[in-house]
């Protein structure tokens, strides 16, 4: 109400406020667009926070970047990738995009060959062997341990523990090392791949 008496008050002593409604307009649009993706990051860190889709220490994937979920402010999320570097990802490219929350565990999808001669229960006795012996391995949930492909020269057994995130990268390379040497221990062949050639003649 004082401001709609003082604007009375200055048309009555003759004062032009036409172009100054007109220049504080302007202003306002300016302000109100460089503002706009500030507002944004803040309003989009607000539904974060309170709807709670992800929490610092879990890995999640996010609009093409993924990493374990090092802070959450009001206007920006920041992942750590493995080889230690940041993502700085704006909130308001989070909220309304299809995010993939992995948690604190991952899966991991280590495949090993066997030749066909194989006694694949001896094989997959050996995998489980080499999960259970190692100590980023989860227990719970258990892993899976299948043969999954019929392949050109091998057999090829799918092998997925579960792991912490913090295990994710050092886990496969172990894994993958206690395979093959519980493989020679066991006499189980990793086969090589093979083609068979066979030549035509012209009939001469």
């Amino acid at each position: 109400m004082l401001g709609l008496f003082g604007i009375m008050a200055l048309q009555n002593l003759g004062v032009e406020l036409l172009p100054l409604i007109a220049g504080l307009g302007v202003v306002g649009a300016g302000v109100a667009l460089a503002m706009q993706g500030v507002l944004g990051n803040l309003a989009a860190g607000l539904t974060i926070i309170f709807t709670n889709p992800f929490r610092v220490g879990e890995y999640v994937s996010i609009g093409g970047e993924e990493g374990e979920v090092n802070t959450i402010t009001l206007f920006n999320t920041v992942l750590t990738h493995y080889d230690m570097s940041r993502v700085v990802v704006p909130n308001r490219l989070i909220v309304g995009e299809v995010m993939h929350n992995y948690g604190r565990i991952r899966q991991l999808n280590v495949v090993v060959g066997v030749a066909y001669d194989t006694d694949l229960n001896n094989a997959l006795s050996a995998v489980n062997d080499v999960l259970g012996a190692n100590k980023r391995v989860l227990k719970d949930p258990e892993p899976i341990i299948q043969v999954t492909t019929l392949a050109d020269s091998s057999i090829n057994i799918s092998v997925c523990p579960w792991v912490d995130v913090s295990d994710y990268v050092l886990a496969p390379g172990e894994i993958n090392k206690a395979v093959v040497e519980a493989f020679r221990e066991r006499g189980v062949a990793i086969p090589f791949p093979q083609r068979e050639v066979r030549l035509l003649g012209n009939g001469d």
